[in-house]
C-alpha cells in the first residue's frame, strides 16, 4: 500500500505519515511539499491514497486531486485545509473527494476518517527494523542528523496515546506532564520559532511562551506527532535506570535555578527549560540505544556508559542546532557546564551557581564567587 502527502509544512506531513502508520504499519508513505513533485511522482508510482494540502507554494492540491481523478477514480482523495467558507466546500466536493478536513484538526478525527477510506492491512505483520551495523558505536558514528531525537517520557507518551485512541483528557491533564518532558519542551519551542509559524521578534524560550504562540490545537498536534513517531518508549530496564537519572538531574536543576530567578524578581520558566534541556545529548544516547535494542542487538551497562560519554555532548550540539534553539536558551543550557570567560550576565552566572550546588562537592569558593557576580554575596 502507498500514500501520498502532499504539504509543505513539514509539521503536518510528519503527523499525517503517523497516523497513517499507526492504521497501517505496513504502508509506504511518500510525503511530497510541491505540486510540480506530486505530479510527477504519481506518473511514476500512482498511490492507493491522496492526502493533499489546498494551498502550496507551486499551485493548489486541486489541480493534483482534478489529475488524479481523471486517471482513477477509485483512489480515496482527502483534502486538508484552513478553508471552511461554503464557496470552498462546494468547489472541492465536486472533484469526488472522500474526505474534506478543516485545520487545525483533531489527530484522532482524522485517524478515524483514514481508516475508514484505506485498503485492508495485508495480513503480514508490521516489518521488525533491522539495524546492519554490528557495533553500537559504529552505528551512532553513522546516524545522520535527522535520526536524532529526544524520548518523551513514557506517562507523557500514554496519555498522548489515550487522547489519539478517543479517551478525553483536559488540556490541563495532558500539559501537566509537558512542562517537565524535555522532548517536548525542544519540540514545541522549535516550531513556535520557525519561519513556518512566524517566529518572527523576540523567539520564544521556555514551554508556556511556545504554547501561547502555537494554541490548543496545534501544540496537542505536535505532541501526537511525537508520540505515535515513538513506536516504544524506553522498554529496557537498564535504560529506563539511566533515563531517570538524567531527568532527576535536570529536575533538580530545574528547581534549583528557579528559585535563584525568583530570588532576582528574573523570569524563571526560561530556566527550567534550559535546566531540563541540558542533558538532552544523553537522553539522545539512550533513545538510540532503544532503537538499538529493538533491531535485535543487546547493551550492557559498560557499552551504555561508553556511547554517553563519547557521543552526548556532540549529539546535544547537533540537536540544538536542528532544532535551532534561540541563543539565549543556548547560553544558559552551556552555563550549566561552564560559564563564558569574563561574563557577568546575570542569568548566566545564576544558571552556573544553580548548576555548581548541584555537585557531588560543591567548591564553596567559587560558589561565594558567584553569588557575588550575581549580586547576591
Amino acid at each position: 500500500m502507498r500514500v501520498m502527502i502532499l504539504e509543505d509544512d513539514h509539521w503536518i506531513a510528519d503527523l499525517l505519515k503517523q497516523i497513517v502508520l499507526s492504521l497501517r504499519p505496513n504502508a509506504k508513505i511518500v510525503c511530497l511539499g510541491s505540486l510540480a513533485e506530486a505530479l510527477a511522482d504519481w506518473q511514476l508510482n500512482p498511490s492507493d491514497m491522496v492526502i493533499t494540502d489546498w494551498n502550496l507554494p507551486d499551485g493548489e492540491g486541486t489541480q493534483l486531486l482534478k489529475h488524479v481523478g481523471r486517471q482513477n477514480s477509485e483512489v480515496p482523495l482527502v483534502m486538508i485545509t484552513g478553508r471552511t467558507d461554503r464557496r470552498s466546500v462546494v468547489e472541492v466536493r465536486a472533484l469526488g473527494i472522500s474526505a474534506f478536513i478543516s485545520k487545525p484538526f483533531e489527530a484522532s478525527r482524522v485517524a478515524a476518517s483514514l481508516d475508514k477510506l484505506l485498503p485492508a492491512a495485508g495480513p503480514e505483520s508490521a516489518p521488525v527494523r533491522t539495524l546492519s551495523s554490528e557495533d553500537f558505536g559504529t552505528y551512532l558514528k553513522q546516524l545522520p542528523t535527522s535520526e536524532l531525537d529526544l524520548p518523551l517520557k513514557k506517562s507523557v507518551r500514554d496519555r498522548l496515546l489515550k487522547s489519539f485512541k478517543g479517551e478525553q483528557l483536559s488540556l490541563r491533564e495532558l500539559a501537566e506532564g509537558w512542562r517537565h518532558d524535555p522532548a517536548l519542551n525542544a519540540r514545541l519551542i522549535s516550531v513556535a520559532n520557525s519561519s513556518a509559524y512566524k517566529g518572527i521578534g523576540r523567539p520564544c524560550i521556555s514551554l508556556i511562551e511556545a504554547l501561547q504562540k502555537l494554541g490548543v490545537a496545534t501544540s496537542l498536534n505536535l505532541a501526537m506527532g511525537l508520540a505515535l513517531r515513538q513506536s516504544s518508549a524506553l522498554d529496557s530496564a537498564l535504560l529506563r535506570m539511566f533515563a531517570e537519572e538524567h531527568l532527576d538531574a535536570s529536575e533538580r536543576l530545574a528547581e534549583a535555578s528557579m528559585a535563584l530567578a525568583r530570588q532576582c524578581s528574573l523570569d524563571p520558566a526560561p530556566f527550567h527549560c534550559a535546566a531540563l534541556l541540558h542533558r538532552m545529548g544523553e537522553l539522545c544516547v539512550l533513545h538510540l540505544a532503544q532503537a538499538w535494542e529493538d533491531g535485535g542487538h543487546s547493551l550492557d551497562e559498560e557499552q551504555v556508559l561508553q556511547a554517553i560519554s563519547q557521543f552526548s555532548s556532540p549529539f546535544a550540539i547537533a540537536l540544538k542546532a536542528r532544532c535551532q534553539l534561540p541563543m539565549a536558551l543556548r547560553d544558559l543550557i552551556g552555563a550549566s557546564y561552564a560559564l563564558p570567560n569574563n561574563s557577568v550576565k546575570r542569568e548566566l552566572v545564576l544558571m552556573r551557581l544553580a548548576a555548581s550546588a548541584q555537585a557531588p562537592i560543591p567548591d564553596t569558593n567559587d560558589q561565594a564567587r558567584l553569588r557575588r557576580l550575581a549580586g547576591l554575596a
